[in-house]
């Protein structure tokens, strides 16, 4: 059984025999519906093609043709994506089923990394294998997830992470997270904490409205009931006051208080116009492998409220007015603290930003590779 039709190139195929041939399988990816994942795979790219010692070569599917700026990238025919259940599972299920045919049109490789975590196609015989956990949310807080969701974890999460060579995360806490909850040994776990462009972000210390801002799906962990609790706590001593709400899956939000404005997705620039205008961010997320949001509103001059649950303490240092996630008058007392506090919070967001690049998340992820290449060799040389 063989894949339908060629597999077509989109880059300079430049030969690089002194670099370590890296293959990065983003069969799984879903352009415009991963969130801050799809960030990190986007930029780590840009950055491998930039490389002196990877050579990356990536693969995608049809839907995300035209992805990977700055390296090498090859379309899978046949390969859909799709972030329903029912298309996730059938893009597995085609990457299993055309396995054989899919690896032989890949490149020669060194090492196969997988930065969206489900291993598909199951990596070459014999090649180190990287994996990309951004965290165990599964495990931390099993009550927000479903049977089978958690079903399918333990299979293309957590099965894999142990079978992995090297694995990279995106904090320390989601590092130690890995560690405690699937028993992977320290050593393997790489931690390349995220990045921003600052040149991507235009900063304004001028006037700010009177609104704030929650960029963030609609997902349970993302804590909107307790923000709605603050906001009507808000209602009564700030009654000027509007939260604005971005991002995807928030029809599925109920009991909506009336000074909320639920805008769902929206078009880059108009997030960006909203980090550089709103009085505030606030971001009471009850878990984050990492984060970025809170960055790209310091990145912008916009004072952040931010929750203290999983990394976000590691990621927003003292650059943010931190609150209990679980009580709503902590976040309301948060929301207006941020404000008052504006040129102070600037001032050391500014200086936190700086901290993270994309350049180091890259490198990072370089020593991975070399790790897993090193790992894999000794292993055979000593059987």
């Amino acid at each position: 059984m063989t894949i339908p039709g060629p597999i077509s190139s989109h880059a300079n195929q430049v030969e690089a025999t002194d670099k370590l041939n890296v293959g990065v399988s983003m069969l799984t990816l879903v352009p415009g519906g991963m969130g801050g994942s799809e960030t990190y795979a986007r930029e780590l790219v840009r950055q491998l093609g930039k490389s002196s010692s990877v050579k990356a070569t990536c693969y995608v599917n049809e839907s995300a043709a035209g992805f990977c700026e700055g390296a090498d990238e090859i379309v899978v025919p046949g390969m859909g994506g799709g972030s329903s259940t029912i298309a996730r599972l059938a893009t597995l299920a085609r990457g299993t089923v055309f396995r054989r045919s899919i690896l032989r049109k890949m490149r020669p490789m060194d090492v196969f990394h997988v930065p969206f975590t489900v291993p598909l196609p199951k990596p070459p015989k014999g090649k180190p294998f990287v994996q990309t956990l951004l965290d165990v949310q599964h495990l931390d807080l099993p009550d927000l997830f479903s049977t089978p969701d958690k079903i399918y974890r333990k299979i293309f999460y957590e099965r894999a992470a142990r079978q992995a060579d090297a694995i990279v995360t995106i904090s320390d806490f989601a590092k130690q997270s890995i560690v405690d909850q699937v028993g992977i040994p320290p050593e393997k776990i790489f931690t390349a904490h995220l990045g921003v462009n600052p040149d991507d972000f235009v900063p304004n210390l001028g006037p700010r409205q009177n609104f704030i801002m929650y960029p963030a799906r609609g997902w349970k962990h993302k804590n909107h009931t307790k923000l709605f609790a603050a906001m009507r706590l808000l209602q009564k001593t700030n009654p000027e006051l509007r939260l604005v709400l971005t991002g995807g899956a928030l029809d599925t939000l109920t009991d909506i208080p009336s000074n909320v404005d639920v805008r769902g997705l929206v078009p880059l620039s108009e997030l960006r116009e909203l980090y550089r205008t709103a009085a505030c961010m606030v971001f009471p997320s009850l878990y984050e492998g990492f984060g970025l949001p809170p960055l790209e509103a310091m990145a912008s001059g916009c004072p952040v409220a931010s929750s203290t649950a999983g990394s976000l303490p590691e990621i927003v240092g003292d650059a943010a007015e931190l609150f209990d996630p679980d009580d709503p008058q902590a976040i309301a007392e948060a929301i207006r603290q941020a404000i008052a506090r504006s040129e102070e919070l600037q001032r050391l967001g500014f200086e936190q930003v700086r901290k993270f690049s994309w350049e180091r998340c890259a490198e990072v992820h370089e020593e991975a590779y070399r790790y897993a290449y090193a790992q894999r060799h000794l292993a055979a040389a000593g059987s």
